[in-house]
């Protein structure tokens, strides 16, 4: 199957997806980082709860989370794409399918936004939960992509 994409783009587009799920990992440390700022928020009192709200961490916290929803989804189906377009076929392994696993906990992690904002504790609780494995898994996928790419510039 002929993509008609032209040869000499064909190499570049290996190195689209891990640079930008680098990016995505260091915006998924600043989500946690926003959200563990929204958390001392809401326990905070008096002039400390001032100083915090005006920090506006909640609106970071919601924003930089649909950022990373929409790049994650964007990210895995970008990397089975660049893969299929340069090899004919995915390579269903670990990286892939741990992928696929992360775009699927984010859903759900963001799914439990309405949910947390009606106040549900076990919501709340459940989205750190999954939030906190998906860091855990994406930095094993950055270590996993780092073996990828390293295979790629031997075979080049």
């Amino acid at each position: 199957m002929d993509l008609a994409i032209p040869e000499s783009i064909k190499p570049g587009l290996n190195f689209v997806h891990p640079l930008f799920m680098w990016v995505l990992l260091a915006l998924a440390l600043y989500a946690g980082y926003t959200g563990m700022k929204v958390r001392k928020t809401r326990a905070a009192t008096g002039e400390e709860k001032k100083a915090l709200v005006q920090g506006q961490f909640r609106t970071k916290h919601f924003q930089i989370g649909s950022l990373l929803l929409a790049g994650m989804v964007i990210g895995t189906l970008g990397g089975m794409a660049v893969t299929f377009v340069n090899n004919g076929k995915l390579f269903v392994g670990p990286h892939l399918l741990v992928g696929l696993g992360m775009t699927g906990l984010i859903a759900v992690s963001a799914s439990l936004a309405p949910l947390m904002q009606a106040g549900k504790d076990w919501a709340r609780y459940t989205h750190i939960a999954a939030n906190t494995l998906l860091v855990g898994l994406f930095a094993w996928q950055a270590a996993t992509g780092i073996e990828i790419v390293q295979r790629i510039l031997s075979d080049m």
